[in-house]
C-alpha cells in the first residue's frame, strides 16, 4: 500500500495528530480516493454503513465497542444519520479518551449537518485527496497531470485512463449525487460536467451556464454547491482588499482532479493534452491544486483566492498564511522571461505580497529577495513546510 502523506510516520502526520487531539475524526474526500484502504490500515474494528449487515453488527456490538480501546472505523457515515447522537453520548461518557472513532464520508450536506449538530467540539474534519505529487514516484508524477490522482484512474497503471474517469463521472451523475440530494437528472448533470470542463480556470458565470441548461442562475449555483461538496470542483474566490485598483468579484472554477477534466475534454494521449487549446488552463489548475494540497497535508491554516483587476492584471493564486501573503503565477513554459517576473511583481505590488513565485516547467530555480522562479516540485516543497 502506498503511504499517504496525511498518515505517514508514527505521530507527526496530520491525521495521527488529529486522532491524538480529538475523540473522533471525520476523514472526508471524493469517492475512490483511498479513504477505506487508509482507514482499515489504522483501525481494528471496521463497519460499512452502506451494508445492512454491518449496520446491524455495529448496533449489536456497540456496548462492547464503546468499552474497548481499539480505533473504530465507520465508513460512509452519512448513510446512517441515526448513529451521530449515539456517538455523542458515547464520547461524552468519557471525554478524556481521544482517538476513538474515525468516520469516513464522501461528503454530502447530510454528513456535515449531522457532524455540526451532534459532534461539534468533539470531532475534527480532515480531508484525504486523490494521490498527490508528494505521494508518488518520479515516474508516476509524469502521469499525474494527464491522468489525475485517483489510484485506479491511471496514475499508477496507465491502462485505467480515461475509461475509469468516464465510468466514475457516470456513476456520480446517476447514483451518488442524487442520493446526496442533487435534484437534477443524470443527463442534466452530465451536461453540466461538460460545461464546467469548458469553463475550467475561467471566472464563473452562473447566468451563462444556466441559459445553456435552461435553468436559472440560482439553480445552477445550487448544483455547483453539490459538485463542490463532492470534491469535484474548487471555487477560488476573488481577492478582496482595500487597494487602489478596482478588482473583479467573480470566483474562478477549477476541476480539482485533472484526469476527470481531461476525460471530459476527450484527451487520451500526451500529444492530445499538449495540443488542446485550453492546455494552459489545465496546467494552471493542476499546479494550484497540488500546491494547496501540499499546504493542507502539512496542516497549514490558509485562505486562497485569485486576483484580477478590471484592467486585466491577474495573479493565479493568492495565499494568505497568517499575516503573510504569497502571490503565485503559473506559466506553461520552459523558458520564463524577465518580463514575466516583472509583470508578476507589478501586480503583486498592488496587494503588497510578501513572496512572489513564478511557477514554470523549467527545472532551474532562481531567487532574489521576495521573488522566486521555480518549477512545481520546488513550489510544492516550499508549500509543504509545516507552519511554525
Amino acid at each position: 500500500m502506498l503511504e499517504r502523506k496525511i498518515a505517514a510516520g508514527t505521530h507527526d502526520s496530520l491525521l495521527r495528530h488529529r486522532l491524538s487531539a480529538y475523540p473522533a475524526v471525520a476523514l472526508v474526500g471524493p469517492r475512490q480516493c483511498g479513504k477505506t484502504t487508509l482507514a482499515r490500515s489504522l483501525g481494528v474494528r471496521y463497519y460499512d454503513m452502506e451494508l445492512e449487515s454491518d449496520r446491524l453488527r455495529l448496533d449489536l456490538e456497540w456496548e462492547e465497542m464503546a468499552r474497548g480501546g481499539d480505533l473504530v472505523v465507520i465508513d460512509e457515515a452519512q448513510a446512517a444519520p441515526e448513529i451521530f447522537p449515539r456517538l455523542r453520548g458515547t464520547i461524552d461518557a468519557d471525554r478524556r479518551r481521544n482517538g476513538r472513532f474515525l468516520l469516513l464520508g464522501s461528503i454530502s450536506p447530510s454528513l456535515m449537518r449531522n457532524v455540526s449538530e451532534s459532534l461539534a467540539g468533539r470531532l475534527s474534519v480532515t480531508e484525504l485527496t486523490p494521490l498527490s505529487w508528494q505521494e508518488l514516484t518520479v515516474e508516476s508524477r509524469e502521469r499525474l497531470w494527464r491522468c489525475g490522482g485517483f489510484p485506479d484512474g491511471g496514475v499508477l497503471d496507465i491502462e485505467g485512463y480515461p475509461h475509469w474517469q468516464h465510468d466514475y463521472l457516470s456513476l456520480l451523475a446517476q447514483r451518488d449525487l442524487p442520493s446526496w440530494g442533487l435534484p437534477a437528472t443524470a443527463l442534466t448533470t452530465q451536461r453540466l460536467f461538460e460545461l464546467l470542463a469548458a469553463s475550467h480556470g475561467q471566472q464563473w458565470n452562473a447566468s451563462e451556464t444556466g441559459r445553456a441548461l435552461g435553468l436559472s442562475y440560482h439553480t445552477v449555483n445550487d448544483y455547483l454547491d453539490y459538485l463542490e461538496g463532492a470534491f469535484l470542483l474548487r471555487r477560488l474566490p476573488a481577492y478582496h482588499a482595500n487597494v487602489r485598483r478596482k478588482l473583479t468579484k467573480r470566483p474562478k472554477v477549477y476541476w480539482r482532479d485533472s484526469g476527470l477534466l481531461h476525460s471530459l475534454w476527450g484527451v487520451s494521449t500526451p500529444s492530445d493534452l499538449l495540443g488542446h487549446p485550453m492546455v494552459g488552463a489545465s496546467w494552471e489548475g493542476h499546479a494550484i491544486n497540488q500546491v494547496l494540497t501540499a499546504m493542507q497535508q502539512a496542516g497549514t491554516s490558509f485562505s486562497a483566492s485569485h486576483l484580477r483587476t478590471v484592467d486585466g492584471r491577474e495573479i493565479d493564486l493568492i495565499v494568505k498564511i497568517g499575516p503573510e501573503l504569497w502571490a503565485i503565477e503559473v506559466k506553461l513554459t520552459t523558458n520564463p522571461s524577465r518580463a514575466d517576473m516583472a509583470r508578476l511583481n507589478e501586480t503583486a505590488d498592488i496587494v503588497g505580497a510578501h513572496k512572489r513565485f513564478l511557477v514554470t516547467r523549467s527545472t532551474e530555480t532562481a531567487s532574489s529577495g521576495p521573488q522566486t522562479v521555480c518549477d512545481l516540485d520546488h513550489m510544492i516543497s516550499h508549500a509543504s513546510q509545516p507552519p511554525a
